[in-house]
């Protein structure tokens, strides 16, 4: 994604309805952890829904790396659909 003279980039569709992020409503940026965050300024009925995939993404980044190498995906298939 490139950055216009102004400072401006396009946020992709996709990622503006994965934050909640409405045609001409407002936005914060912040800092977390050494990278830029874009979200729809607080809007108390959005709270709920920004928390519960905050705690997603905490629950997926203390996941990652946790998996068994050793398994390939036919191998994960026939457990997960061969089970009683």
């Amino acid at each position: 994604m490139r950055v216009t003279s102004k400072g401006q980039v396009t946020i992709p569709r996709d990622l503006r309805q994965l934050a909640g992020i409405e045609p001409n409503s407002e936005v914060i940026f912040s800092i977390e952890n050494g990278k830029l965050v874009v979200a729809p300024k607080a809007d108390p009925k959005a709270m709920p829904e920004r928390q519960r995939l905050d705690r997603l993404m905490t629950t997926l980044d203390r996941l990652e790396g946790t998996g068994d190498q050793a398994i390939n995906a036919d191998g994960l298939m026939a457990m997960t659909r061969d089970r009683d």
